[in-house]
């Protein structure tokens, strides 16, 4: 299959390709991130009201009040990238590295605006689509690209058609499951589109440093730099034992990174009761353990209360991070028995939540469930697990019955 690829030098060629067979035959993923977003929706709409400075051509950022939490870099423009200013830097220190910096106030309810008419468009190139963040998703794209001959044809339509309608820029990466598709995004920016299929992994990401693997933070690279570990193909080539003695089931899960493997599903809103879960974005970043985990225990409480309600259990629960540089990382495991308990959710969440952190201020939390099961189904019990009593099971439904009348706050279980 003939692929047309668009260079640095901004000419298309022609390229083949033929991944382990068929394409035409194999899932096939697409990421869609948007380029600077708060800064390219704020540059859109004051070009629309008249304005005639364009902010992305020129050293500025999206950032709040110094004296708030909001005092970080939140968005930069390509000129503002060449001081070297980074997404999650406080404004303060931009400021002193470009002192002509043009700082612009975010404005949320714009942003929620240009991401809600983004998904409208996506939704008709492919409804199979699973939004992450304010502005970016992904899609399952697995035989949406026929008409269109190959997948970059394809992507290169939409990413056109983004442009043309709404004036701001997105990177598309196409791969085959989620992780590759979000490394081939993050490549040359902005207004491209990147493949990264498997034989292309050596190429295009082995050479690159290993903090820009998803999933290595900076305590991670901090460790990985100690064992003499550079590249994200030193990570690939490493003993995955030697990891795992180091760094747990983390140094495995960014070793399966590191050589492109990656199962996790496109979470579609047709299928919406495979999972079930709820997320938070903090008042003020956790900066510490016991503070994520409160909100953490708070979570599995209304997951717990969904699946209930639903008259589901769960059989996987998984623990998401957003740092104030707005990374964001995840992990699943499964759970010893399908369940909707409130106190097993928020064990293994905070399981996961150990594996996870990496000693950065936090967010936005999140707990998803999936594996879900009907409430009637028999469930296997654990050797740990006793069917509760008669007096307990009044006592739960008595509880349940008071929450329903006077809310969820009234009464709770002691710790």
């Amino acid at each position: 299959m003939v692929f047309t690829m668009k260079s640095p030098d901004g000419l298309y060629h022609e390229k083949q390709h033929n991944p382990r067979g068929d394409p035409m035959n194999q899932t096939l993923i697409f990421h869609i991130d948007v380029n600077s977003a708060y800064l390219s929706w704020t540059a859109v709409e004051n070009l629309k009201n008249g304005d005639t400075l364009d902010l992305r051509e020129i050293p500025s950022i999206i950032g709040g009040d110094m004296s708030s939490r909001h005092g970080v870099v939140l968005a930069k423009s390509i000129p503002a990238k060449a001081y070297h200013i980074s997404t999650g830097e406080p404004v303060a220190h931009a400021l002193k590295k470009c002192p002509n910096l043009l700082l612009v106030p975010p404005n949320h309810k714009l942003y929620s605006s240009y991401s809600k008419r983004l998904m409208e468009l996506l939704i008709t190139f492919c409804p199979r689509i699973e939004q992450v963040s304010i502005d970016e998703c992904y899609m399952d794209f697995t035989g949406y690209e026929k008409p269109y001959g190959n997948p970059v044809a394809a992507a290169l339509a939409i990413k056109d058609k983004v442009r043309d309608t709404f004036g701001f820029t997105v990177n598309i990466g196409i791969s085959t499951n989620k992780l590759l598709a979000k490394m081939a995004s993050d490549f040359q920016k902005p207004d491209r589109v990147h493949t990264l299929f498997s034989e292309e992994i050596p190429e295009k990401m082995w050479p690159l440093p290993v903090r820009d693997l998803f999933m290595v933070g900076k305590s991670s690279a901090a460790i990985l730099e100690k064992m003499e570990i550079q590249t994200i193909g030193d990570l690939a080539r490493t003993n995955v034992k030697i990891l795992e003695s180091h760094m747990k089931s983390h140094g495995r899960l960014i070793w399966e990174f590191a050589n492109g493997i990656d199962h996790s599903p496109v979470h579609t809103e047709e299928s919406e009761l495979k999972c079930l879960g709820n997320s938070t974005t903090l008042a003020k970043d956790a900066q510490t353990a016991p503070e994520a985990k409160k909100t953490l225990q708070a979570l599995c409480r209304q997951v717990s209360s969904r699946l209930k309600r639903y008259h589901q259990l769960a059989g996987m629960v998984s623990t998401e991070l957003r740092y104030a540089s707005f990374v964001r990382v995840s992990h699943q495991m499964q759970l010893p028995a399908a369940t909707d308990k409130e106190e097993i959710l928020y064990r293994h969440a905070c399981l996961l939540f150990d594996e996870l952190w990496n000693g950065e201020p936090i967010r936005l939390l999140g707990v998803r469930t999936s594996k879900l099961t009907d409430e009637p189904e028999p469930v296997q019990m654990t050797l740990f697990e006793l069917p509760k009593t008669q007096k307990e099971l009044r006592a739960e439904k008595a509880m349940k019955s008071i929450q329903e009348r006077f809310g969820k706050d009234v009464i709770k279980k002691g710790v």
